[in-house]
């Protein structure tokens, strides 16, 4: 499959004989939004492949961040966004913008959900990483979901939460396994336990690993299928190579981007910095500072589909988040990472399985500077083979999943090549 624009298999309504003379099937799908951008992205690269699917469906996305409209969608895609959220680097919930309480901004927040399920009626939940939401903002919806008996609820986890140590203890205080015996029908998890295991890294009860179904890791070459027409800032052309800087949502990502606008780039080679919307604007002025008198470097303050750059990017130095790490291994790059080790290691764990993959390079983020990575810009870095050693499916097993489970539907017609 080549590195380009992913054409997906469309299958005419009338060869689903099921879905057209039925109602059509109504998706929700939450995430909390409480640092960077990966759950937004991720839910919202889910919801586009399904609406893109054979599945006849309405699908509505709850979420903590506001900008998920300037990014290409789809007619039967809606979205409502929660009073936001924000995670210190500690770790601690706090209101966002709102000058409120964080006991009343999760009670905003929890009133708004459940009265978006109980008027949606949604036939499947899908939940993003948290089970019982931030600050078990969902409790009362997934109590009100199951006394109703008409909806299936299905967490989706990430490939890696955190450190076994950490997320053992942490869900046993918050009764996550016990929320997820209840109230779930499945575990999705996106990625293959190749890569990291959760069932065996944080010791599931049986209860809990009879419900996981690994979906495989999610392509995001589909991403290029679903943007809008963007705006594109040329490279000169006189420079034959793009080095790339990701540092996700921004929030904590100056130190790294602050070296890679001060390293040395290989010869014909142009770099782009993209900031993410969360770093503060007078650090991203620093950078636009750093890189006024270097006519080889840019300074993107925000590109909604970063991919569009990545595809085009020889090398690339990012932040190790779910999402870019995705982005990175699909399309196949040359790729440092330097992953964020607080308020969680889940970047760094990532990272360190990767390059034993010989996948990608790591750079722990206490030793970035400008002149280790002038180093590793300076040097023969191979092309990695990642889809012949890692299962990237995961786009294409969730309509099949959501088919086997919905009552009335033949997975055979659901099968998106």
């Amino acid at each position: 499959m080549p590195l380009t624009t992913i054409k997906t298999a469309t299958i005419p309504l009338q060869s689903l004989p099921n879905l057209k003379k039925s109602k059509k099937v109504r998706i929700a799908l939450y995430s909390h939004d409480t640092m960077g951008l990966g759950h937004k992205r991720r839910n919202l690269l889910i919801a586009q492949s399904l609406a893109h699917s054979p599945l006849n469906a309405d699908i509505l996305v709850i979420s903590g961040m506001s900008d998920l409209t300037k990014v290409g969608t789809h007619p039967n895609i809606e979205y409502i966004t929660l009073p936001a959220l924000y995670k210190t680097k500690e770790g601690q919930y706090q209101a966002r913008r709102l000058d409120m309480s964080l006991d009343a901004i999760i009670k905003l927040r929890s009133q708004v959900i459940r009265a978006t399920m109980k008027n949606f009626q949604p036939d499947v939940f899908i939940v993003d990483n948290v089970p019982r939401g931030a600050i078990g903002e969902l409790d009362r919806t997934l109590k009100y979901l199951r006394n109703q008996g008409k909806t299936h609820c299905i967490l989706g986890l990430r490939d890696i939460l955190d450190q076994p140590e950490v997320i053992i203890p942490s869900w046993k205080k918050a009764k996550n396994e016990e929320t997820i015996a209840r109230y779930y029908d499945n575990v999705w998890i996106y990625g293959n336990p190749n890569v990291y295991d959760l069932v065996k890294e944080y010791h599931f009860s049986a209860e809990v690993a009879a419900k996981i179904r690994y979906t495989g890791y999610l392509d995001q070459r589909y991403r290029l299928n679903y943007t809008k027409s963007q705006e594109k800032q040329p490279i000169t052309q006189k420079y034959e190579r793009l080095a790339l800087c990701l540092v996700g949502g921004g929030q904590d990502g100056y130190q790294l981007a602050k070296g890679f606008a001060q390293a040395e780039l290989p010869q014909n080679s142009h770099g782009i910095i993209i900031t993410g919307p969360l770093m503060p604007s007078q650090l991203r002025q620093q950078l636009h500072y750093e890189a006024k008198n270097r006519p080889n470097l840019q300074v993107l303050d925000y590109v909604s589909e970063p991919t569009l750059w990545l595809e085009k990017a020889d090398f690339v130095v990012a932040m190790g988040g779910y999402n870019t790490t995705c982005e990175i291994l699909s399309f196949e790059k040359r790729a440092l990472i330097v992953p964020r080790i607080q308020p969680r290691e889940e970047q760094l764990i990532r990272a360190q399985r990767l390059q034993a993959l010989g996948l990608v390079d790591l750079l722990h983020p206490n030793n970035v500077n400008s002149e280790a990575l002038s180093q590793w810009l300076c040097q023969e870095v191979a092309t990695p083979n990642v889809h012949e050693k890692i299962d990237f499916q995961g786009l294409q097993r969730i309509p099949q999943y959501l088919g086997e489970i919905l009552e009335g539907y033949d997975p055979r017609f659901l099968k998106v090549s």
